[in-house]
């Protein structure tokens, strides 16, 4: 999935909900999308910008991880991101705690606000959740996709072709079990290459906080080991940009992504980590402008 060698691309990111945007006024709710089930969404931009832009996060992550991306981009589009469930400050659930089911949530939360043929835009285990719902829903309603530094996962194959990768992984998880919040301040190093702002780190280790121990390792095992999402890739027949770490574990894998979907554009952006548009934001953002302007 979106690890391999960067701790199994864990994901556990920011909630700076504190730092006012700098473009169009950021507006924040909670939209319910099934009974007992309710987002944290936040907006920016008009409804009328097309075409409107979702920012996907990873692993335990909240919407606020796409801050800065939010503030590049809001002056031209309508810009949505969210927290998964059991995310950030989403409704915690013990079930449904897979991109399948996520691809649900989301299809929900795209018709729920109306968002018109909208640019995917997602990071780490976000990438799985976009491999769902192109399985299950198509791109007939979808602009273009942007998958950023991880992997399409293979599924149980990984065990049988990297049985002692796997491993490591797996001891890693019951280090996470035993002291989440140490884990969490240790995954930061391995993902982010670059100085973040003062508290960046406490923050996002309480973002990741808000995901309980036992469900963030459930979410990991169906991200990587339970579902071979790659077939999704034969069905993505919208534009498709991959930006991909020059650091990354999964390079080869993603760039032999690029070859397989027709017409895919494939970016590497060097001395960045896994988090490349928190290392290289202006590189990361250039990269989509580009794309966008290829869609309108």
């Amino acid at each position: 999935m979106f690890i391999r060698g960067v701790l199994s691309a864990l994901m556990a990111l920011l909630m700076l909900t504190s730092i006012p945007a700098s473009g169009a006024a950021i507006a924040e709710k909670r939209v319910a999308i099934a009974p007992g089930l309710e987002l944290r969404v936040i907006e920016a931009g008009a409804r009328e910008k097309r075409p409107t832009i979702v920012f996907i996060p990873g692993w335990s992550a909240g919407a606020d991880i796409w801050r800065d991306q939010i503030e590049r981009f809001d002056d031209a589009y309508w810009i949505i991101s969210f927290d998964p469930r059991s995310q950030g400050l989403s409704t915690k659930t013990q079930d449904g705690n897979t991109p399948e089911q996520r691809a649900v949530d989301l299809h929900a939360l795209l018709a729920n606000e109306g968002a018109h043929r909208p640019v995917l835009v997602a990071w780490s285990q976000g990438v799985q959740d976009v491999a769902a719902y192109v399985t299950k829903y198509g791109t007939r309603d979808i602009s273009g996709i942007v998958l950023v530094d991880a992997a399409v996962s293979e599924g149980a194959n990984a065990i049988a072709e990297r049985p002692q990768e796997v491993a490591s992984q797996f001891r890693r998880y019951d280090i996470y079990l035993a002291s989440q919040e140490a884990y969490l301040r240790g995954m930061f190093g391995a993902i982010i290459s670059k100085p973040q702002a003062p508290g960046f780190i406490d923050q996002a280790i309480a973002t990741g906080m808000k995901t309980p121990a036992s469900t963030g390792i459930s979410m990991l095992v169906a991200d990587m080991f339970t579902t071979d999402r790659r077939a999704a890739l034969a069905s993505m027949d919208c534009p498709v940009l991959i930006i991909a770490s020059g650091n990354s574990s999964e390079l080869g894998a993603q760039k032999a992504e690029a070859e397989m979907v027709k017409g895919t554009r494939f970016v590497q952006i060097d001395d960045a980590a896994h988090a490349v548009f928190l290392d290289q934001p202006s590189h990361f953002a250039a990269e989509l402008a580009d794309f966008l302007k290829e869609l309108q």
